[in-house]
């Protein structure tokens, strides 16, 4: 990101103790220590515990240790032809496991689009967006859907000022993402620059909003429990949709019985004319979903749906 000019927060890479301890100490707390690899949303600790950071730092090979940024978080999803970038609805995110963003760091617990932060123009593009698509100048673009989550800064700073990128996602398929060339029904995708003869139609967008909650394991995000009998979903089918739905994530077939498989099972989504109806709708198809001890956060979008 800093190759390509993309604001993000300062870091240190660090592979022994005594890096790690150079770079709490020039940071000082909140402490963000980050495992370089993949850890299923689990790989990162925010903390003002010194030792806590300390240890989940000594404990990876290979970390990143960041400056705390301490603003609210959104995500900004955009699809890109490695030319032009064409910015989606906002999300934000709850990255904790209890109400209030407390507790440790997961995955993620649930969701709602669109964010505070406004609807972007299409076609335009943010200026994380950009060079993050164009990557290097000498390498051709790969990454069709790009989801950088974004922090606007409370610091007043000149050189903290604005959204800074959290860290870069790109969809679908991670950890690389197909090319352009490489989607899965082997259909090269229309170019959505001018240059090409076959501009794509303009996005249109739905006023609606939309909340997600996640139905998760017991122990999550320890080391959840699995096998649980999964109850409800014929419910929800039956009584919430078209306005509310379930995606699976950590589920199996046992027989005829649908199990946990995972530690974030599943959630549910639900769309509402605005915040407060979607959550209310995605939180009536919560209650209809059993599964013994399972947990989910009973506050997502809350303040956003108030604030409206």
């Amino acid at each position: 990101m800093a190759a390509a000019g993309v604001p993000t927060a300062r870091s240190y890479v660090c592979t022994t103790p005594a890096e790690v301890d150079e770079a709490l100490d020039a940071f000082g707390a909140p402490y963000v220590v980050k495992d370089d690899g993949l850890a299923a949303g689990k790989g990162v600790v925010v903390t003002a515990d010194l030792e806590a950071a300390r240890a989940h730092a000594n404990a990876c090979e290979r970390v990143v240790i960041e400056e705390f940024l301490d603003g609210p978080e959104v995500s900004l999803f955009a699809i890109t032809d490695g030319v032009t970038v064409v910015p989606l609805q906002p999300a934000q995110d709850f990255k904790r496991a209890l109400d209030g963003d407390e507790g440790p760091n997961t995955g993620g617990m649930g969701a709602y689009s669109p964010a505070a932060v406004g609807r972007p123009e299409a076609g335009g593009g943010s200026t994380p967006d950009r060079p993050a698509a164009h990557g290097r100048r000498d390498a051709p673009p790969r990454h069709p859907l790009l989801r950088p989550p974004l922090r606007r800064s409370r610091d007043h700073e000149p050189r903290c000022a604005g959204h800074r990128v959290q860290r870069p996602l790109r969809r679908p398929g991670d950890p690389g993402g197909p090319g352009p060339s490489e989607d899965p029904a082997g259909r090269r995708p229309a170019r959505l620059s001018e240059r090409h003869p076959r501009r794509p139609r303009p996005l249109r967008w739905s006023e609606d909003a939309a909340v997600t909650v996640v139905i998760a394991s017991y122990n999550y995000p320890g080391t959840p429990r699995t096998g649980d009998p999964i109850t409800g979903l014929d419910e929800v089918a039956a009584q919430d949709a078209p306005h509310a739905y379930v995606l699976h994530a950590g589920t199996r077939h046992d027989g005829d019985d649908v199990v946990s498989a995972g530690g974030r099972v599943l959630s549910v989504t639900a769309t509402g004319t605005d915040l407060t109806q979607a959550r209310e709708r995605a939180y009536a198809a919560v209650a209809r979903v059993r599964l013994d001890g399972s947990q989910h956060r009973t506050d997502i979008a809350a303040r956003a749906a108030a604030d409206a």
